[in-house]
């Protein structure tokens, strides 16, 4: 016996076919905005997928089930139907464009029509301008814009670069911000240009990574051009969409554009100055800065956000009492030791989970010691939901499902073949993760697990001084911060204070192999543990602090939670810095 709409909880309004948006029974009467339709039916071929939970299925086979909800699948993505029925000559939609310096033909030629679509803001359909996004001829997803500025994007359809077709053949790549803005160039006479689909992110956003999901399908499109010009919008989001572009598509190819004064974006130096004008500021672009030779008007924007704010220190660990005396900027890299048994790796895990929480942040993680893989995501998953994988307090399905779905969105483990553990081959997956993922972090634990096999005319310093330099370069390149852990070399028990035979704290002149791991740090942290005392807890030794915004020299402790993994700011225990006020001023 066939089923029908009803089996599933699916309501269809009666008459209707084709594609049509309702509800979801499985996560709207949960939701604060229970009416949002968020499920997508096409109501001729039987199936249907919700863009909030991703409950999907068929009539004839029912809900999908999956027999590994964790195993990656590639994704598939419903490609809306669009008829551009022929416009008229005159009317809202043709007087709409010419305000904005945008001629019929223009219009006409980007398939741009007006109708009626449902917007989830207003919870109705409105008459709204429809922009069809192309790829080889074909429509992948529909832009809905109303005239109160509301957007909405297909449900469920794949998110590409608006204008790809455009760029076929082209040596340069223009991006900008928005539908219009891409249509004004194209006014000045400059095809070869895309839009990004969600624009820029807001200035407040931690977590901004979906923002940037088309970086990943339009790889190979994005990698055949040799000069890219940004050419955003004139304010805060804008540049913040401008440096996240350079930063992963490679600040060496990237080109920046200068609006005139008064001129937001694109659209407004074609309203307000004329094409002329627009086009010259495309001709009269400059270089992204790399790293070498600067003007001050390379850096002028962070001179006046300096004036205007301050310094600003790096991300807070998450542990007040640490923060006093450490915190971890992008473009710059950390050394972690102490010995072994200390926590280094635990410590460091527990600092990964906690940024990410606290700023949306992703890693890269080299960590052969944390293997098989899946105790290294037992261990994440842990420090994320607060409880023990087993045991009597274990945490439940529902929340290792969440779990690990999350360390899944925030955590990619590079782990190369036997023969290629170098420092070269680390840095080249973790250079591919900052572009498909966006990272903000790399981890290599330890230092030793890395093949040194270093050239017979290299002495272990000079290796080590190069291949550090290597990693401060990255990290400078592309805006991470990266976290290097190794060992001290064989340290001798010394007498304590009250005459027991201890370990000394380990400094970063104990890493074996140099003293260039002290010299070339931005920072460097020991955790240090003393055997056969309170193992709950744990000092965390600062240093080393280049740069005074990301804190000075100091010890904490913090209690340890050897069943969660946990690490935590324990009152009334004594905090001191080294050398100068207690009292840090950033």
């Amino acid at each position: 016996m066939s089923k029908d709409w009803t089996d599933f909880g699916i309501t269809i309004p009666q008459g209707k076919t084709g594609e049509v948006a309702t509800t979801c029974p499985q996560c709207s009467p949960h939701r604060k905005k229970q009416n949002v339709k968020c499920l997508s039916v096409n109501v001729d071929k039987g199936v249907w997928h919700c863009n909030h939970c991703d409950w999907r299925g068929t009539l004839k086979s029912g809900a999908e089930e999956r027999s590994n909800p964790y195993a990656w699948t590639p994704k598939t993505y419903r490609k809306p139907e669009y008829r551009p029925e022929p416009q008229p000559e005159s009317g809202s939609l043709v007087d709409w464009f010419a305000a904005r310096g945008i001629p019929l033909e223009v219009v006409k030629r980007n398939r741009i029509t007006i109708g009626k679509v449902y917007m989830p803001q207003l919870e109705e359909e409105v008459n709204a301008i429809r922009f069809p996004y192309y790829r080889a001829g074909e429509v992948v997803n529909i832009k809905s814009r109303d005239h109160r500025k509301n957007f909405r994007m297909e449900t469920g359809a794949e998110r590409i670069l608006y204008g790809l077709d455009d760029c076929a053949g082209a040596d340069v790549l223009i991006i900008v911000e928005g539908e219009i803005d891409k249509l004004s160039l194209e006014v000045a006479g400059f095809l070869n240009s895309v839009s990004v689909p969600d624009g820029a992110p807001s200035p407040k956003a931690k977590d901004y990574t979906s923002k940037f999901s088309f970086i990943e399908g339009a790889e190979d499109f994005l990698s055949g051009f040799q000069r890219i010009i940004l050419a955003v919008d004139n304010d805060e989001p804008g540049k913040k969409l401008e440096e996240e572009l350079a930063r992963r598509l490679g600040r060496e190819r990237c080109w920046m554009v200068q609006w005139p004064e008064g001129c937001k974006d694109a659209n407004d130096v074609l309203v307000k100055r004329g094409r002329d004008t627009l086009r010259e500021c495309i001709e009269q672009v400059r270089p992204y800065p790399v790293q070498g030779l600067f003007d001050v008007a390379d850096f002028s924007p962070q001179i006046v956000r300096l004036y205007d704010n301050g310094h600003v220190s790096g991300a807070k660990t998450g542990w007040p009492c640490l923060d006093r005396f450490i915190t971890f900027a992008p473009g710059q890299w950390s050394l972690v030791t102490g010995i072994p048994g200390s926590g280094k790796s635990e410590f460091i895990d527990a600092l990964l989970v906690n940024l990410a929480l606290a700023y949306g942040w992703t890693f890269a993680v080299f960590s052969p010691e944390n293997y098989p893989l899946e105790l290294h995501v037992q261990k994440l998953a842990e420090k994320f939901v607060g409880k023990p994988f087993f045991g009597r307090s274990r945490m439940d399905r529902t929340e290792l499902d969440k779990a690990v779905r999350w360390v899944n969105e925030r955590f990619t483990f590079m782990l190369p073949e036997a023969d290629e553990l170098t420092v070269d081959r680390i840095l080249n997956l973790a250079k591919i993760a900052v572009r498909r993922k966006g990272i903000r972090g790399i981890v290599v634990d330890p230092w030793n697990e890395i093949d040194h096999n270093r050239p017979a005319n290299l002495s272990e310093t000079e290796y080590i001084s190069q291949s550090l330099s290597k990693i401060r370069r990255f990290a400078r390149e592309h805006d991470i911060h990266v976290w290097v852990v190794a060992h001290p070399a064989k340290l001798r028990k010394e007498k304590d204070e009250a005459g027991r035979m201890v370990y000394p704290v380990p400094t970063p002149y104990d890493v074996s192999g140099s003293a260039h791991w002290r010299n070339k740090a931005d920072n460097a942290v020991t955790v240090h543990r003393e055997i056969g005392s309170d193992d709950s807890m744990v000092q965390v030794h600062v240093q080393k602090v280049r740069f005074k915004t990301c804190g000075k020299p100091g010890v904490v402790e913090l209690r340890y939670d050897y069943f969660t993994g946990r690490y935590s700011d324990p009152e009334g225990r004594t905090v001191r810095s080294i050398g100068g006020n207690d009292e840090c001023p950033y």
